[in-house]
């Protein structure tokens, strides 16, 4: 690794906990989750479409000047959006985009920002009231002082209703229908801090039933569909509790942008692909749900869609049954799927399936 901050310790921790973070799918998924290192008026945070994964083999963290996003922040200037324009771009080798979420991690004062689509914070967030079992939950946790910040578009609405909702001391946030946030002084203060809220928060969860695969690869010979890569993904077809929480709306952002919004629930292949939901981008569905089957995503789909499509199986078997649940509105999804920092993730996306 030939990165400007490769000889910093504390970079180099950042490196190693970040990719741990990616490697564990109840962490985050694909491209998703995101870690931050503030340095001498800089901040150092994942490029938009990297992965956590990729962390100690790949350069993925682009320097912010604070200052220079801050203002822009506190002026209401619309720059601050994407942050591109307060990049250091004399330290930006690779001229990396910084993370849709940049002006989050810039909003907390602590030194090291992590955050992640944990699976099991997301089943706790999407489910109305959940703030009084997280309570609960947290309470017999040591040097953890958190806040409940109910869902907006990720990027500067959500920055702007961190603040609204946090004190300096807040060091752990847990995001309505979107993930955690935990952050400190030290990688090492915030990954300890990570691991005991995530454990905290651990939830029984449904065994994924079986899929009969070789009926499944009939089912979609000819088509333009394929079977995700994980068979436990199928549970979300087979699993009537899970398929009545998947059902309805979509549940956190990622799965808009790399799933389509929702689900789509279909007998026929065919039908099934020229759905076309108002709230979704161009294109045939990502992910069909054939009930009492299993999961077909499409052929142009990438590892992503793959990592999504177990994560909703993961998500959805921790919600009890008879839970009630809360989902984005179609609104809601729409910002996603048409909202330009998105669109650019999704590129990337489809940039690295085609190299």
């Amino acid at each position: 690794m030939t990165h400007p901050m490769a000889a910093d310790s504390e970079f180099r921790a950042l490196n190693a906990f970040s990719a741990a973070l990616g490697r564990d799918s109840n962490r985050t998924q694909a491209a998703g989750g995101n870690t931050s290192l503030k340095r001498d008026g800089v901040m150092w945070i994942k490029a938009s479409g990297t992965w956590l994964a990729h962390a100690l083999e790949r350069d993925i963290m682009v320097p912010v000047v604070l200052a220079d996003l801050a203002t822009a922040l506190a002026d209401g200037d619309p720059r601050a959006e994407t942050a591109v324009d307060f990049v250091d771009q004399a330290r930006n080798t690779l001229n990396l985009r910084p993370s849709i979420e940049t002006s989050v991690h810039a909003v907390i004062p602590h030194a090291v920002v992590a955050h992640i689509h944990c699976v099991e914070t997301l089943a706790h967030a999407a489910q109305p009231g959940s703030e009084t079992e997280i309570a609960r939950r947290f309470a017999v946790l040591v040097d953890v002082a958190w806040a409940f910040v109910p869902y907006c578009r990720p990027g500067v609405p959500l920055s702007e209703e961190i603040v609204a909702r946090s004190t300096p001391a807040t060091n752990v946030l847990v995001l309505g229908n979107h993930g955690l946030v935990v952050s400190g002084a030290t990688v090492a203060e915030v990954e300890d801090r990570l691991n005991r809220v995530c454990r905290a928060l651990a939830l029984p969860h449904r065994p994924a039933p079986k899929a009969d695969v070789a009926k499944l690869e009939t089912v979609v010979s000819g088509t333009d569909y394929r079977l995700p890569a994980n068979e436990a993904a199928h549970g979300v077809a087979l699993d009537p509790v899970s398929a009545g929480h998947a059902r309805g709306g979509s549940l956190y952002p990622d799965h808009v942008i790399f799933l389509g919004p929702g689900i789509i629930e279909t007998d026929d292949i065919a039908a099934g692909e020229a759905v076309r939901k108002p709230e979704a981008k161009d294109g045939p569905p990502p992910m069909l749900v054939l009930p009492g089957l299993g999961v077909v995503l499409h052929r142009s789909t990438t590892t992503a869609a793959d990592a999504l499509a177990l994560c909703l199986w993961d998500v959805t078997s921790r919600i009890p049954a008879g839970a009630a649940v809360r989902r984005l509105s179609p609104e809601q999804d729409y910002q996603l799927t048409h909202w330009e920092a998105e669109k650019y993730r999704q590129a990337l996306d489809a940039k690295a399936k085609a190299s």
